[in-house]
């Protein structure tokens, strides 16, 4: 067991096949693979992306750059080398992963237009529509700032793209900004994301 456990590769592949197990029960005791099957498909992609996505965002904004001030000099080129272009990696795919999930999802369920515009397609008439569109919004201004803002900064902040020290710092800080800035939407994101369902289905 610690050798399977020792490789996060190997860890990933038993606990993918042990998921596709139960989606297999899921979808043999559902007994149909239609629109209701696959909403609950895409709502665990939906989920498992966004979990990682808002974890590593986390990860970042409570932990690795309050820390990176007590981190001694000679050994911050190992977080900015090795460990922060690792979690960026992971971090920007999640974020299109998720948003990618969350579009298809809605799609599937019939309100992506009705949530994105707020319930403005409707009248106004289901306000779960403009709840789960505030949700859809923020998330969507969220993954935008990952795409356009923070990696292309971190990248420059990191040594990835060629930079002077004073472009290097700027870029820094936009990128904390903007990072700072998804943590703040973050919250209220995901009130609409867990409250909708349960209050509107």
């Amino acid at each position: 067991m610690a050798g399977l456990l020792a490789n996060l590769r190997n860890t990933i592949l038993v606990s993918s096949v042990l998921a596709l197990i139960i989606l297999a029960g899921y979808f043999s005791h559902y007994g149909s693979g239609d629109a209701i099957f696959f909403q609950a498909v895409f709502r665990f992609l939906h989920v498992l992306f966004g979990i990682m996505w808002i974890g590593l965002l986390y990860y970042f904004n409570f932990v690795q750059i309050p820390q990176m001030a007590n981190i001694p000099a000679e050994l911050k080129p190992a977080v900015s080398k090795y460990i922060a272009p690792a979690a960026l990696f992971w971090f920007r795919w999640a974020a299109l992963f998720t948003w990618v999930m969350g579009v298809i999802l809605a799609f599937n369920r019939g309100y992506l237009v009705q949530a994105f515009t707020l319930g403005a397609t409707e009248g106004f008439a289901d306000t779960g529509h403009i709840f789960i569109g505030m949700g859809m919004w923020l998330a969507t201004v969220m993954f935008i700032n990952v795409w356009v803002f923070i990696w292309p900064n971190q990248k420059i902040a990191l040594g990835l793209v060629e930079a002077d020290a004073d472009a290097k710092a700027k870029a820094g800080r936009t990128a904390m900004l903007f990072s700072r800035t998804n943590t703040l939407l973050s919250i209220p994101m995901l009130v609409t994301m867990t409250m909708n369902q349960t209050i509107f289905g």
